[in-house]
Order: C-alpha cells, then structure tokens, then sequence
C-alpha cells in the first residue's frame, strides 16, 4: 500500500509516496547507519540534484542499497557492494 509522507529538507516542507516496504527498509537503513530517518531522506534529496522526484530517488536509493552497489545516483562506482550488504547477504 502506499502512503504520503511528509519531511521537512533544508527548512522546507515536502511530500513524497511510498509503499510501505520502501518507508521500512529506508528506516532500517537509516537506523543501520546510525542516522536519523530525516537525515537520510534529506541526504538522498541533496545527491539527486533536482534530477526526478524525491519518491522515485528514495526507491531507487533503497534498491541499490539492498542489491549492495552503492546507492547515490550518478556515482561512477556503482557496481561496487558496500560493506554493509554484504553482511545482508
């Protein structure tokens, strides 16, 4: 099911969808990095760079964290796994 969530990123109210698998996984994530989920969300706001929508950039950050590459958009060692999901694995 997906819901609308709302955050605040550099003092500015926003909204974004997302299925509830997603908004879990970016909670776990952001707990496995010792981060505040608002923090993470704001984080994947800064590296998309106006590029697409924030609920698209979130999806496609978690894909890429569980599948172990690394999950900022445009980086060109994206096919290198991160040492947390290898312990996933």
């Amino acid at each position: 099911m997906i819901h609308k969530h709302s955050a605040t990123l550099h003092g500015h109210r926003t909204s974004f969808s997302l299925e509830d698998e997603f908004w879990c996984e970016l909670k776990a994530i952001a707990k496995e990095r010792g981060m505040s989920l608002a923090s993470l969300i704001t984080e994947v706001d800064d590296e998309r760079g106006g590029l697409g929508n924030l609920s698209s950039s979130l999806r496609l950050y978690v894909l890429r964290y569980l599948k172990g590459t690394d999950p900022v958009i445009g980086n060109d060692m994206a096919n290198e796994p991160l040492p947390s999901a290898k312990a996933r694995a």
